[in-house]
């Protein structure tokens, strides 16, 4: 049985895995606009078909949303939902392949707010750029490795190795370095202590050290890790985000430092600055609230479950 599951879950991630190289093969063949309305598109007839995801999405937006929102709003929002998922989508499976170079990328991505990264390492320490799973997220990483910044990204590996690949290699295309979440913390520490820079996205529920903060008013089990790296290192924490427009431009917003407070009592330090960097993220989405990842799990952990 066990043998039986294993091979179809093989199947099904080599047909993911192909269906991948093939979009982004005809990604690069169509106009771009063009090609996010088809994305989009897709994304509307996942809504029909993903009964699970939908259900989870639908699920999580009353979560957040029932004291603010009416039923139908919410439904209209996930069915939003997963049309900018497939168009934001789209637009890194095309990035891919057709961008090489900071002009290319600028044809139709705008950048507001470098001066506010320039202002952070004019202070001589590493940088933590904080942000979320929110709109065309790892475009940003592009955006920074065109820009020379080098930034090494923590994620969390894809459960399928090509898929995985596929993902690295498009990350070290342009400069950026990928770490595994959980992994080579003593690496991160010397990077940022030499004065480089790290990508870390907190607003996923995963297995690694969390605490519980507040998140569109309920505890929700947070990753602390760019707190602890930002207290043990003095790196500035530069919070951005990204989200597509009515103009079918990405916008990448890049703000002014958040500053971390330390007071010498290290639990405390910990949550209370992981939940003014938890503050900034539901901030951002409330603004963009169709561009999120609301099929995530995110209040799944229950208090005592959390890595301590």
């Amino acid at each position: 049985m066990h043998g039986a599951k294993k091979i179809r879950r093989k199947i099904r991630y080599t047909i993911v895995y192909r269906f991948v190289q093939f979009l982004i093969f005809i990604s690069n063949r169509m106009p771009r606009v063009a090609w996010l309305k088809f994305c989009g598109f897709l994304g509307k007839v996942a809504y029909v078909f993903a009964s699970h995801t939908r259900k989870l999405t639908h699920r999580h937006l009353t979560l957040a949303f029932k004291k603010e929102k009416s039923a139908e709003e919410i439904k209209r929002l996930s069915r939003k939902t997963f049309e900018y998922l497939g168009k934001n989508a789209g637009d890194i499976l095309r990035a891919s392949g057709s961008v090489n170079t900071w002009e290319d990328l600028q044809k139709f991505l705008v950048v507001y707010g470098f001066e506010n990264y320039e202002a952070a390492r004019q202070k001589g320490k590493g940088i933590i750029f904080l942000t979320c799973h929110l709109g065309a997220f790892d475009l940003q990483v592009t955006t920074m490795a065109l820009r020379g910044l080098n930034p090494n990204i923590i994620g969390t590996p894809l459960k399928d190795e090509r898929l995985n690949n596929l993902l690295w290699e498009y990350r070290n295309k342009h400069g950026a370095i990928p770490i595994e979440r959980g992994r080579e913390t003593f690496r991160m520490l010397k990077i940022l202590k030499s004065g480089g820079s790290v990508a870390l996205l907190i607003d996923q529920d995963t297995k690694v050290k969390s605490r519980f903060v507040n998140f569109f008013g309920k505890p929700a089990a947070t990753p602390v890790g760019a707190t602890v790296l930002a207290m043990k290192t003095g790196a500035i924490v530069v919070p951005t985000y990204i989200y597509l427009g009515k103009d079918w431009k990405q916008h990448m917003y890049i703000l002014p430092e958040i500053p971390i407070t330390v007071t010498g009592d290290d639990e405390a330090d910990m949550v209370y600055n992981t939940q003014i960097l938890t503050g900034f993220i539901e901030q951002q989405i409330r603004e963009h609230p169709e561009q999120w990842v609301w099929m995530h799990e995110r209040w799944k952990t229950k208090p005592g479950e959390e890595v301590a």
